[in-house]
């Protein structure tokens, strides 16, 4: 065991030959020693703080979408070190996370890794459901479809497109560079008849043969029936333009019996041995759009027929009807102001008489019935809100007959007119239509005949109450001529109610029900007329329809012999084009 002195020389001299070593080395380099420069980044508390962001040999070469562009640097670490006053960022609400969240790649349906079910997205009403990408559906290509293009169909069943002849690549719209073909309206009446252009019209023609029996067609106090055979054409022209317009509707029948009805035990009977009836209505509008908010209108109208039968006006012993014509036209002007509709137009009207043959071979003139008509009409309306527009509408005219006074002595001249009010209204389509009320009246030139005036209505109105059930309903009301000695005229009111049903699309159903009543003013005479009709309409095609009617009509009247009652059953064909 060593001790003393000897022991602290020995560690000495071990330090010795450790230090000297050193010193030779740094003597034998000649190299000036520096001190290291104090900067902000040797005070950096993060990792590699000693090193600039840009200089960082790990640096990422581009900036994360979720953070901010490099130019913008006002919430960077290192701008906050360059700019000591800019303030601290706020820690509050800001949970660092690392890596991806738990179940981020779950499906959207069924459950994910925390077992929790997938919340389905709310859609709004009307929103369409987003498509699941499958074997029926394809996935999006990014492009927007073609606006002029029909909607995307959904796929079909193979039978759908089995055993069925392919189209033609330009019918189909396959070739390249074709251009879109023009998509085709709704058709919503599948059996109507479809038309052709004439140029820019749209022409549509229809014909019906129709034969049956009437048990009363002369409508006199005793039946006495006929069967008959009806002829009815019909012309539908329309014209196809972006401005202005032109629509003609022409319609007419001839009624023909097989049976006539001479006088019997040579008593003159109120119906004429030949109860022939031709009947035509037609009119033709138009319309010159001067700007967006000024319509010309114009429209030409004829009617030809003869008096109804039963009616008191039809001389006794007739060999057949008298014709008689009613033609005029309306020429007016429509303007429009924001929402203010102001209309207004003049009238002229021609009604002719043809002279009766009686059964003994003598002509009797009817030229006291033939009148001139000229007058003025004005309509004001406002749309109140969409689906909603009240109007007011005034009409005055006179009447000019070509004989002074008629048969019987009387001055047949006079003026009249009506006022009425009322709303035209479309509630979503399943309810549209107009109706009025108001006052017309008339005064004769001769101070015996009175004044006649009674209320006004008037109704045209459309429900469809289901997609297969139609019901309509029309009033109207007229103040006609009469011939009677010392009678005013004829205050008539007539409504209808009409349900039209569709058992199939080929198959429909009709019934109408009709209510009118006959005030002569100056008579005790009043008359009521009721008629119950049902039809059934078998489609064949777009141009061949099938045809049955059975009608009930009634003259029921407080005159003794005046009423009467027909039973009319018909069945036919209609031709359509």
């Amino acid at each position: 065991m060593m001790s003393g002195p000897a022991t602290g020389r020995r560690k000495r001299v071990s330090v010795l030959h450790a230090f000297l070593p050193c010193l030779a080395l740094i003597a034998l380099q000649n190299t000036d020693a520096g001190a290291q420069t104090l900067t902000s980044d040797l005070l950096r508390p993060v990792r590699d703080g000693f090193v600039s962001p840009q200089d960082l040999p790990t640096r990422k070469t581009g900036y994360n979408t979720a953070q901010s562009s490099p130019d913008d640097r006002s919430n960077s670490a290192d701008n906050r070190l360059r700019n000591p006053d800019a303030p601290a960022p706020s820690r509050i609400g800001n949970i660092p996370t690392y890596g991806l969240p738990a179940a981020s790649g779950a499906s959207s349906s069924g459950y994910d890794s925390l077992n929790r079910k997938r919340q389905k997205a709310k859609l709004y009403p009307g929103q369409p459901k987003p498509k699941v990408i499958g074997p029926g559906n394809r996935p999006s290509t990014g492009q927007a479809p073609d606006p002029r293009l029909p909607p995307p169909k959904l796929p079909q069943p193979p039978s759908a497109t089995a055993n069925r002849t392919p189209l033609p690549p330009a019918m189909a719209g396959t070739v390249p560079g074709q251009p879109y073909r023009k998509r085709l309206k709704v058709d919503d009446d599948p059996f109507g008849p479809v038309g052709d252009y004439a140029g820019s019209f749209l022409v549509k023609t229809a014909v019906e043969f129709m034969g049956g029996y009437n048990t009363n067609p002369g409508r006199t106090f005793v039946e006495k029936g006929s069967p008959f055979y009806v002829v009815a054409p019909e012309l539908l022209v329309v014209s196809d333009w972006e401005r202005h317009a032109v629509v003609a509707d022409l319609r007419g029948s001839y009624t023909g019996y097989t049976n006539t009805f001479p006088p019997e035990n040579g008593v003159v009977s109120s119906a004429p041995v030949d109860v022939n009836r031709p009947d035509f209505t037609g009119h033709v509008d138009g319309r010159i759009d001067v700007t967006n908010d000024t319509h010309l209108l114009a429209q030409a109208r004829l009617r030809v027929t003869t008096d109804n039968p039963g009616s008191p006006n039809i001389q006794a012993g007739l060999a057949k009807y008298p014709l008689y014509a009613a033609f005029g036209g309306t020429f007016g002007i429509d303007q429009n102001f924001n929402r203010l509709q102001v209309s207004g137009g003049a009238t002229i009207d021609r009604v002719a008489y043809q002279n009766s043959l009686l059964t003994d071979g003598t002509v009797s003139s009817n030229d006291d019935r033939n009148f001139n008509q000229y007058g003025g009409v004005g309509r004001v309306s406002y749309d109140l809100k969409p689906g909603l527009k009240p109007f007011i509408e005034v009409e005055a005219d006179t009447r000019s007959h070509d004989q002074l006074a008629d048969r019987n002595g009387y001055l047949r001249n006079s003026d009249g007119g009506f006022v009425k009010g009322g709303t035209s209204f479309e509630f979503s389509r399943l309810l549209t239509g107009e109706v009025a009320i108001g006052w017309a009246a008339r005064t004769y030139q001769d101070p015996r005949l009175l004044p006649l005036q009674g209320l006004l209505t008037s109704a045209s109105l459309v429900w469809a109450a289901t997609p297969l059930t139609t019901a309509k309903f029309f009033a109207t009301t007229s103040i006609d001529e009469t011939t009677l000695a010392g009678v005013s005229g004829v205050l008539t009111n007539t409504y209808t109610a009409e349900v039209d049903h569709d058992f199939r699309r080929w198959l429909t159903a009709v019934g109408k029900f009709t209510y009118g009543t006959q005030a002569y003013q100056g008579d005790a005479r009043f008359d009521r007329i009721y008629s119950l009709s049902g039809d059934l309409i078998y489609k064949l095609s777009r141009e061949v329809w099938i045809k049955g009617t059975l009608r009930r009509d009634i003259l029921d009247s407080n005159q003794p012999g005046s009423s009467s009652a027909a039973t009319v059953v018909m069945l036919g064909v209609r031709l359509q084009r």
